[in-house]
């Protein structure tokens, strides 16, 4: 049996484990709680259109690749809601552990590939990162405009919240920040979305 080949598939079996990671957003229409592996598929495809909006010039099939990885940690460490008051260094060493052994199921030289690719996702130096980084905080707020907000109810998130979320946002498109800010949130103020600025 060829080892490379069954270490390949020992890997896409496990990764199939991503489809019950269940996140704290609603689909549209709020039936119920999306999965990390609709969630990826979600802002990969909203890379491949959205992408002449970078702020930069980007690799998109880099930025594709980034975004249908960079939750597949949470098989191991879970989901961790965005607006959770838990300490940043506790998740990410979680996180980094799953990177570990799942990147760590492939053939050598693709495990180290997948894994530099979460890194520099998690970084948000490059390009191609801050994009991938719009592109996983947009589609959240989108999917929370169109349930009327649902999650932010349930949650009473505040816009503050919101906003410090987002404060990097701008960096992979502020053209696609200033659509959000605009469209998802400014419907919300003073609604479902409490303006605590004042």
């Amino acid at each position: 049996m060829d080892e490379r080949l069954e270490k390949q598939f020992d890997f896409i079996r496990e990764i199939d484990k991503e489809k019950f990671i269940v996140r704290q957003t609603y689909l549209t229409g709020a039936a119920r709680q999306e999965n990390d592996a609709e969630h990826a598929w979600h802002i990969a495809v909203m890379a491949l259109l959205l992408a002449e909006h970078a702020n930069e010039k980007v690799d998109v099939l880099k930025v594709v690749a980034m975004l249908l990885i960079h939750d597949l940690v949470e098989i191991d460490a879970g989901d961790t809601y965005a607006y959770a008051n838990v300490p940043k260094e506790a998740q990410h060493e979680k996180e980094a552990r799953g990177a570990d052994r799942l990147f760590g199921l492939l053939p050598e030289d693709q495990g180290q590939k997948l894994r530099a690719l979460w890194d520099e996702f998690e970084a948000a130096e490059t390009a191609e990162a801050r994009f991938a980084h719009t592109m996983d905080n947009l589609q959240p707020m989108m999917q929370n405009h169109m349930t009327g907000g649902a999650m932010w109810k349930e949650r009473g998130i505040a816009l503050s919240q919101v906003l410090r979320r987002n404060a990097r946002t701008a960096e992979g498109s502020g053209v696609l920040w200033d659509y959000a800010k605009k469209t998802f949130l400014a419907p919300h103020l003073g609604r479902e979305l409490r303006d605590d600025r004042k």
